[in-house]
């Protein structure tokens, strides 16, 4: 019962005298076979990729894509019905949209003068107007989204995703996660990307993308017989350490990090080099743009659709802090005072950059395969914090879905005629993420991980799959 584990590695190792650790070293470091096979689906997929565009901070749904005109009838009144504590709890009287709403596409679906480039896409795109969150604070928000839990230790959505179905491409990670300029990483840390338990290859690797070394300590900086006999020499000394210890998915893992970090010395310079973009794509993202943070996360989006062709499962991209004064580099569209200015320039820094990578994604027929998600943590209130602020509100939010099988055009839910609770076919971050698999072809109830003697998923014991905006 003491015995360590048996694995295939030791097998290897121990077996007529290690020849079979030496043949499988030189599989390793061969691009043809160093890639193993992927994990199945359940069902066969609509999609293939998740492109997750996070708008950390919590952007207001009211002035955005749910809009509601009794708020400015009403403006400056106080709330007719009872307000529950805020985050701040400075709550002022009701406070309406300085946004014009107008309706596009077939579906005539209203989006506000934040969102124009988006708009254009709007018979794509399957708005959510009915989510909830449980926790209303930023670092709480942004794990529960994330993972299902309001706390660190959990495996996050990208890395569930990575695990179940695995990457495609065995130079580049499964989970990417950009930043470009002065991108932040949203309250709670780099624990939103974690693994949590489930092996360390599914975590994410983070990629700056407009830095000389996107991804720290991967370059080719020395000859490559040089770097191979190093990782040679530390897969040796793994292996004398599983011998010893029954630690065998973490340190496979560990190896499997060293081979794909070795992969991807030459594939990460590969995918951040634009030059063979035409002049007239890389203007359409944004790159001359005026504002210097709309050619930022521009650049994150041409790289997310870049990531998406080269089979990467998960992409996460990060909201930049819009100036140097404004303090909010983790939380950018956190806006409880200043909101119009602050919403504006947020949705400014992050329009034509989606609205371009919606519309380049379908011309390449992309989209069909693939999920774009837009969410916050949370929405914000109908009533003002101060003067012209909104504090945060998880009683009623929205998000939206386009391509990968989504039916675009479709408003699902809706809030009450403040904007402030649900009032119809309330959503939760479980039913979001159990739609997400579903639609990758994996059963969110069965994709599971045994971890503390329990069988963990991402959606805990909760979820529903929201068939209403299916195709």
């Amino acid at each position: 019962m003491n015995e360590p584990i048996f694995s295939r590695r030791h097998m290897l190792q121990t077996a007529s005298s290690g020849f079979g650790m030496l043949a499988l070293s030189g599989l390793m470091s061969s691009r043809a076979y160093a890639g193993t096979v992927l994990p199945q689906p359940h069902f066969p997929p609509k999609a293939k990729h998740v492109i997750l565009c996070y708008m950390s901070g919590g952007a207001s749904h009211l002035d955005t894509f749910d809009p509601k005109p009794l708020l400015n009838k009403m403006h400056g009144e106080p709330m007719p019905v009872k307000v529950e504590r805020t985050q701040f709890n400075n709550n002022g009287n009701i406070f309406g949209s300085p946004f014009e709403f107008k309706q596009y596409g077939e579906s005539g679906l209203p989006v506000s003068s934040l969102f124009p480039h988006v708009a254009e896409s709007i018979d794509d795109i399957a708005v959510v107007r009915s989510m909830t969150s449980s926790v209303n604070e930023h670092a709480q928000g942004n794990f529960f989204f994330h993972t299902g839990f309001p706390f660190i230790g959990h495996a996050s959505a990208g890395a569930w995703i990575n695990y179940g179905l695995g990457t495609e491409n065995e130079n580049l990670p499964g989970y990417v996660v950009l930043k470009s300029g002065p991108s932040g990483t949203p309250h709670g840390g780099v624990g939103l990307w974690s693994s949590g338990y489930l092996p360390a290859q599914h975590q994410a690797s983070q990629m700056v993308i407009d830095q000389p070394e996107p991804v720290r300590n991967i370059r080719a900086h020395e000859r490559d017989d040089m770097q191979r006999k190093r990782l040679d020499f530390i897969a040796e000394l793994d292996q004398q350490f599983l011998a010893d210890a029954s630690q065998d998915a973490q340190v496979e893992a560990a190896v499997r990090n060293y081979e794909t970090a070795y992969r991807m010395q030459s594939a990460v310079p590969e995918i951040c080099n634009l030059d063979g973009e035409t002049a007239a794509t890389l203007d359409m993202y944004g790159f001359n743009a005026a504002d210097p943070m709309t050619r930022h996360y521009g650049r994150q989006c041409l790289l997310a659709r870049k990531l998406v062709e080269e089979g990467v499962r998960f992409i996460e991209l990060t909201c930049l802090r819009q100036n140097d004064s404004d303090g909010q580099v983790a939380n950018p569209w956190d806006q409880h005072g200043a909101l119009e200015k602050g919403h504006k320039n947020m949705a400014t820094q992050v329009d034509q950059p989606i609205g371009a990578l919606l519309k380049d994604l379908k011309a390449r027929g992309l989209l069909k395969e693939t999920i774009v998600i837009w969410a916050g943590e949370f929405g914000r209130t109908p009533f003002s914090q101060g003067s012209d602020g909104r504090d945060h509100n998880h009683f009623g939010f929205t998000v939206w879905m386009a391509g990968g099988g989504f039916k675009g055009g479709t408003a699902y839910g809706a809030t009450d005629e403040f904007g402030y609770h649900v009032a119809e076919n309330k959503c939760t971050i479980y039913d979001l993420w159990a739609t997400v698999l579903h639609q990758l072809g994996l059963d969110h109830e069965k994709l599971t991980y045994r971890y503390s003697g329990r069988d963990v998923r991402l959606t805990d014991v909760h979820g529903n799959v929201l068939h209403d905006i299916l195709a």
